[in-house]
């Protein structure tokens, strides 16, 4: 098993591999009655948009591509790399092995089952300019006598001997909006007639956030 970028990918006769949307939150009874918290991702039908091999791009990969749109609303290159296709969404899984795949085959949510191992990334919920007790959870200023508006403040960034802020210290700013990757989730069900994926757990971003799902 390897890790390239944000994803970890198998064997391509193994990889399972699907670009959808998150849906919502939900719950998942089995037999015995027992819930399990799920996040519900739809993952229309890819389409396989391109191959990249090593010889010619110095790395194996699949790019897969969802959801057509209007022509033109995409560039003449995208057009044409993508067979005169628009998609709102294209991806890239990369993999170590040989890609075993032709442009225009279709990937759907069958190749998923229950119990499933799966690697999920997207791009967390932005929560714009934020001070250091929502950034990084600290405690903020006492509330004792003497102190006045400082319950939600960074305190000392110096340190007394140093005459320059360090490199790396935490303070306010720009708050999530990052690719988030979750490791070690399982797919609970699969609807392959609505083209849902029912994952345990939460994964990252709001309604509507591209989810990569890797098997």
């Amino acid at each position: 098993m390897a890790v390239r970028g944000n994803l970890t990918v198998k064997n391509t006769k193994e990889m399972k591999y699907i670009l959808g949307t998150k849906v919502n939150m939900g719950q998942v009874f089995d037999d015995a009655g027992k819930v399990t918290p799920v996040t519900i991702v739809k993952a229309l039908p890819n389409t396989i948009t391109g191959i990249k091999t090593t010889d010619r791009d110095g790395y194996t990969a699949i790019q897969v591509g969802t959801i057509e749109q209007k022509e033109s609303r995409v560039n003449k290159a995208q057009l044409g790399a993508f067979g005169n296709k628009a998609y709102k969404q294209v991806k890239e899984f990369r993999t170590d092995a040989a890609v075993e795949a032709t442009i225009g085959d279709t990937v759907t949510v069958e190749s998923f089952e229950k119990g499933d191992s799966v690697t999920v990334s997207g791009t967390s919920k932005a929560k714009g300019f934020q001070g250091v007790v929502k950034r990084y959870n600290f405690k903020g200023g006492p509330r004792s006598h003497g102190q006045k508006h400082s319950e939600r403040e960074p305190g000392s960034i110096g340190g007394g001997l140093r005459t320059h802020v360090p490199k790396g210290m935490r303070m306010a700013g720009r708050t999530g909006g990052d690719t988030v990757t979750v490791k070690g989730l399982k797919v609970v069900a699969v609807d392959v007639e609505n083209n849902l994926l029912y994952i345990s757990g939460a994964v990252p971003g709001r309604r509507g956030t591209v989810i990569s799902i890797v098997g």
